[in-house]
C-alpha cells in the first residue's frame, strides 16, 4: 500500500475491527440521542448560526495538497493530503463509495475534533443522482436532498445519518455534489466521530460557500 495513504489505512483498519467484533447488533429503528458528550448535529435550518471558522488556506487548486477540479477555502487546523489508488486490486474498494472515488482526505488534525472532509469524483451523472447514489451506498437514513449553491455553482446537498459499526451509533452527517463544466461530478462529505460538532460542520460550510470549479 502507498506510504502516503492515510485514507486506505483508515479504511484498513476498520475493516480489520470490524472482522474482529464478529457481529454487529441491529441499529434502533428510532433515531438515537448524539454519542454520550456530544451534542446532536444541527438542523439544516440552524446553518447560519454555526460559528465562523477562520480560513487557513485553500484546497484544489496549484501548489496545494490535492488536485482536483474543483476548490475552497480549508479551516484552521485542517489538513488535507491526496488519496492514492491502491496498487493491489483486492483493496480497490477502499477508495469507492456508490458512483464515486475518492481523491483527497482533510482531516481535523489541529483541532480537538476527529473529523474529515473528503473529496470524491464520479466520470457521469447529475449532482442529484451521484449523491443519491454515493449516499445510499453505505448505511444511512433520513436523507433528505437540497438543491443550493455552493459558492457560485449550482449544487445538491444531502443531510443525513449513517451508522457506526465500530461504535454502534448513529450520527448525523452531510455531503454535497455539484457538476463540473468537464462532466464529471465531484462530492465533498463530511466524515468522522464528530462530523455534528459546530465547529466541524463550520469548516464543512466555508468549504461549501467559497467552492469555485476549475
Amino acid at each position: 500500500m502507498p506510504a502516503r495513504a492515510p485514507f486506505l489505512r483508515t479504511a484498513l483498519l476498520a475493516a480489520v475491527l470490524l472482522t474482529a467484533c464478529g457481529t454487529t447488533p441491529e441499529p434502533d429503528a428510532t433515531p438515537s440521542a448524539a454519542p454520550s458528550g456530544k451534542p446532536a448535529g444541527k438542523p439544516a435550518e440552524d446553518s447560519s448560526r454555526e460559528p465562523a471558522v477562520k480560513a487557513a488556506g485553500s484546497l484544489g487548486g496549484p501548489g496545494t495538497a490535492c488536485a482536483l477540479p474543483v476548490s475552497f477555502s480549508l479551516a484552521e487546523g485542517w489538513e488535507a493530503e491526496a488519496v492514492e489508488k491502491p496498487k493491489d486490486p483486492a483493496f480497490a474498494s477502499l477508495v469507492t463509495q456508490g458512483p464515486a472515488t475518492v481523491l483527497c482526505e482533510a482531516k481535523s488534525e489541529g483541532t480537538p475534533d476527529i473529523a474529515f472532509l473528503r473529496v470524491w469524483t464520479a466520470p457521469e451523472g447529475s449532482a442529484r443522482s451521484v449523491l443519491k447514489a454515493f449516499v445510499e451506498a453505505e448505511e444511512s437514513r433520513g436523507i433528505v436532498l437540497t438543491d443550493l449553491r455552493a459558492g457560485a455553482v449550482p449544487a445538491v446537498e444531502a443531510r443525513y445519518s449513517v451508522y457506526s459499526k465500530l461504535t454502534e451509533e448513529w450520527r448525523e452527517t452531510r455531503s454535497f455534489a455539484v457538476r463540473t463544466g468537464g462532466g464529471a461530478v465531484v462530492v465533498v462529505g463530511l466524515a468522522g466521530l464528530d462530523s455534528g460538532e459546530d465547529a466541524v460542520t463550520a469548516a464543512y460550510e466555508l468549504a461549501k460557500g467559497t467552492l469555485r470549479t476549475s
